[in-house]
């Protein structure tokens, strides 16, 4: 199995991501956003996807949306073919595109939306932590894409509060204050190892 990032040369899956992702929608009775060839097109042209090839056989597809001048980015359209579920392919599919929006918007904050559990547990151990529909975008044009979802009229009820959907966010600033608390916590055990071996030895000069 390979996963790569997509480009142009990968446009004759457009028709098959687009299929699988409405045949899944069908079968899970969930509500997945349609998506058109010429949609996806866009996303090959601009490296923001990433797809699962078996040789030549389509295997999986995650891409990549710019929201609020980059300020978000959006890991979308996760999908397995039904001929290689069950397989863990969906949670690489999700680290290899997880990865490409962390590369290319280093700043974003990552956010989804989902109704998979799967999907939520796979975002969880990435980073992601759950949280309420106002800390995402408010790009209207994000929530424009709903509406093809059979449950679009939740989301209307609700003035975009809440849906079926849980919203998952991963905020860059997070980590960083993670890796800074981190050290903090080797600095001070190193200092007080430090401190403690002076002692000792000041302690031992003492006795003699």
């Amino acid at each position: 199995m390979n996963i790569v990032i997509a480009s142009e040369s990968h446009f004759k899956y457009a028709q098959i991501i687009c299929d699988t992702i409405e045949e899944s929608a069908k079968v899970r009775g969930t509500g997945i956003a349609k998506r058109t060839p010429e949609y996806i097109h866009k996303k090959l042209q601009n490296g923001n996807a990433v797809i699962a090839l078996d040789g030549d056989t389509f295997a999986g597809f995650c891409y990549i949306e710019v929201w609020g001048h980059d300020k978000y980015v959006a890991n979308s359209g996760l999908i397995v073919h039904p001929d290689y579920r069950e397989r863990g392919l969906a949670k690489e599919i999700k680290k290899a595109i997880f990865e490409l929006s962390r590369k290319k918007f280093p700043h974003a904050k990552i956010f989804g939306i989902t109704t998979g559990l799967a999907v939520m547990k796979i975002n969880y151990e990435l980073g992601y932590k759950p949280v309420t529909f106002s800390e995402l975008t408010d790009d209207p044009e994000f929530w424009k894409g709903c509406q093809t979802c059979k449950n679009f009229d939740i989301l209307t009820r609700t003035e975009r509060k809440m849906c079926l959907c849980t919203g998952m966010l991963y905020d860059p600033a997070n980590e960083k204050k993670k890796v800074s608390a981190e050290k903090e916590k080797l600095n001070t055990k190193a200092f007080r190892r430090l401190k403690s071996i002076k002692e000792t030895l000041f302690l031992k000069k003492k006795d003699k």
